[in-house]
């Protein structure tokens, strides 16, 4: 079952927010090491469903292992979910998962090349098969757009300085391993007080990189678009973040959907009765969650989790 190498984030909580129905369809769209897909297994009766998708080679490797009838993966970004729940046959679910922060062990192998306490390869792709390395991008991006890069997607605020230190530093030999990157970014970050000295100085550079590699942020609104049709009514749809950016994304997403007109301004000027308003597709449910004191002392890793959820209604789609 899981791997016992990942806590999985607001466990209890995220189960929970689904409203677990025992013969019900569920998605759990980012696999992992399968923490979350355990649990809702544990939920589900004989005729439940739980269709997982995660494009991490390991992942897969993870729930090739299980052996539940009720249990099916595939790997697959999760924008692919249409094309997965098609190949099933399944038209509409009952609730679906995002966890969109990234597994414990994919950070602590340094093979992988998200890490910062050791040293690898500068690959940093959660699907290995696809796209360009970190390495790659690196080797041939200009200083205008690492700048943009490490700004926009690790709100970094000597971005400027990092990306001339990469040109400078690549002009003497490409730059293909972690810890020569995060030298790199520590030397240019130097002394400059960040108010947080527990965080590496590299780490805002790293998580900037992995973003872009992994096209996450291109992701995401693909994602949430598209399974939105496939929720069947009460469904519920449950995202965890952990990064500013995509949470401001899904509440974005959450908020466009679940206000009449998809809160079009124009037609909240119109002289309409508030019982003549269309029934928005979805409803908020409860306030944004985050991990307790408890999880956050057990899990360090939890802390910048935030989750909203949403139910499904009988309104139908703009």
């Amino acid at each position: 079952m899981p791997d016992g190498g990942h806590i999985p984030v607001l466990l209890e909580e995220a189960v929970a927010a689904l409203a677990i129905k025992p013969a019900g369809i569920y998605v759990d769209a980012t696999f992992g090491r399968g923490g979350h897909s355990a649990r809702i297994l544990d939920a589900l009766g004989s005729d439940g469903r739980l269709i997982a998708l995660d494009r991490d080679p390991a992942a897969e490797a993870a729930a090739r292992e299980w052996r539940d009838p009720r249990f099916a993966f595939e790997r697959a970004w999760f924008s692919e979910v249409t094309q997965v729940l098609d190949r099933r046959r399944v038209a509409t679910v009952d609730g679906v998962l995002f966890d969109l922060g990234i597994a414990s062990p994919q950070i602590d192998d340094p093979a992988r090349g998200f890490s910062l306490r050791g040293d690898g390869p500068l690959d940093m792709r959660m699907d290995p098969s696809r796209g360009e390395s970190a390495a790659q991008w690196l080797s041939r991006a200009g200083e205008a757009e690492l700048k943009t890069v490490i700004a926009e997607y690790g709100e970094e605020r000597f971005a400027q300085q990092i990306a001339r230190a990469i040109v400078a530093a690549r002009a003497h030999g490409p730059i293909v391993r972690t810890r020569q990157l995060a030298t790199i970014v520590a030397e240019a970050v130097g002394t400059r007080t960040r108010g947080d000295w527990r965080q590496d100085p590299a780490a805002r550079t790293f998580q900037a990189l992995r973003i872009f590699i992994n096209q996450e942020l291109e992701e995401l609104p693909l994602a949430l678009d598209r399974v939105l049709p496939r929720l069947s009514p009460r469904a519920r749809l449950a995202v965890i973040s952990f990064h500013s950016l995509e949470d401001r994304m899904v509440k974005l997403f959450l908020r466009r959907h679940s206000v009449p007109f998809g809160g079009d301004a124009r037609m909240a000027r119109l002289p309409i009765a508030t019982a003549d308003l269309p029934t928005p597709p979805l409803r908020l449910i409860g306030r944004t969650l985050r991990p307790g004191a408890a999880e956050n002392a057990a899990n360090p890793r939890a802390r910048s989790a935030i989750m909203r959820v949403a139910e499904r209604t009988e309104g139908p789609l703009a």
